[in-house]
């Protein structure tokens, strides 16, 4: 098939293109590198099979394909908050245009939701019937309300067009091509540990979150793409919760440090518990994650010993 990838360029896009191409596929790779990396897809860019086009969502587009990923947006704190409204527009427009082109072609359009739907839980662990607590006029708002939007647009195009949707909603996910500066909770550990700092840890550090390695999270997505029926939601992630006090220590373990924890103030309305329940993706395609934390932390680490070394 040939297959579009909005923000292909970024983390999960990158590695979502790299099984896309090893299985056979011709993929467009749209992103305007406002997050993303050219050195993420620089290993695909001289492949025929493969199209790096730089553009932005949030303006309409039009592809001759068979699917669709909507995977453009700024995932860390950081970096949507740093542009709040373009957050917001990305989620909102960047969608809208994903399924007006799925509406005028007919093909499916998977948009890439997020955990942070459900806001600061008062449910644990979260299923997709939850509605969720999010504060709508929070930093965090710009991230957590787009998405909200952007999932709501998927059910309507869906009803009121037939629009062929699925949506996904993607917890923690860590793995090789992420940004060393994205000021997430692995790449920041990483990144500390490596360079013999202290491990940064918000508030207490017994707030929780489940990771999901990368390639389990693309397992995830294809399977929601190419195997249910229904639009969704579905949760992708690990249901192996742990704190973040103690992915500090495992970090530490796997890169060979001593175990140095810096605490600090936690962000505002920053979840204290995440954890997915992943029974109705399971259900629906057999699918759940494979990789151990260890496992995946180990091929982390070197990807950042690698791009720290190349940085240098």
């Amino acid at each position: 098939m040939r297959i579009l990838v909005t923000g292909g360029a970024g983390f999960i896009g990158s590695n979502l293109i790299h099984r896309l191409l090893a299985d056979g596929h011709v993929v467009v790779c749209m992103d305007n590198l406002s997050t993303g990396r050219l050195n993420n897809i620089k290993a695909f860019l001289d492949s025929r099979d493969f199209e790096f086009v730089e553009g932005d969502v949030r303006t309409p587009y039009a592809f001759e394909v068979d699917q669709v990923y909507n995977l453009a947006c700024p995932a860390s704190p950081p970096r949507y908050q740093a542009d709040p409204i373009g957050t917001t527009m990305t989620s909102v427009l960047g969608t809208k245009h994903a399924l007006e082109l799925g509406q005028a072609t007919g093909v499916r359009v998977l948009q890439a939701s997020t955990s942070e739907v459900y806001g600061d839980p008062e449910v644990h662990p979260q299923s997709e019937e939850y509605v969720g607590a999010v504060n709508p006029v929070g930093q965090r708002a710009c991230y957590d309300e787009g998405k909200r939007v952007a999932e709501s647009l998927c059910f309507d195009f869906h009803r009121q067009f037939g629009t062929d949707v699925r949506v996904a909603r993607i917890f923690n996910t860590y793995g090789p091509m992420m940004d060393p500066d994205d000021g997430r909770v692995i790449s920041n550990m990483v990144v500390a540990a490596l360079q013999g700092l202290k491990l940064p840890v918000y508030g207490s550090g017994e707030q929780t979150r489940s990771f999901c390695f990368v390639d389990d999270l693309v397992d995830g997505l294809i399977a929601i793409m190419n195997q249910t029926v229904e639009v969704g939601p579905y949760n992708v992630g690990n249901p192996e919760e742990r704190s973040i006090a103690e992915v500090g220590r495992i970090v530490a373990e796997v890169v060979g440090t001593t175990v140095s924890l810096e605490f600090t103030a936690l962000p505002v309305d920053d979840p204290k518990r995440r954890r997915p329940d992943i029974s109705r993706l399971t259900e629906a395609t057999g699918w759940k994650p494979s990789r151990t934390f260890q496992e995946g932390l180990a091929r982390t680490v070197d990807y950042f010993r690698r791009e720290l070394a190349r940085e240098a």
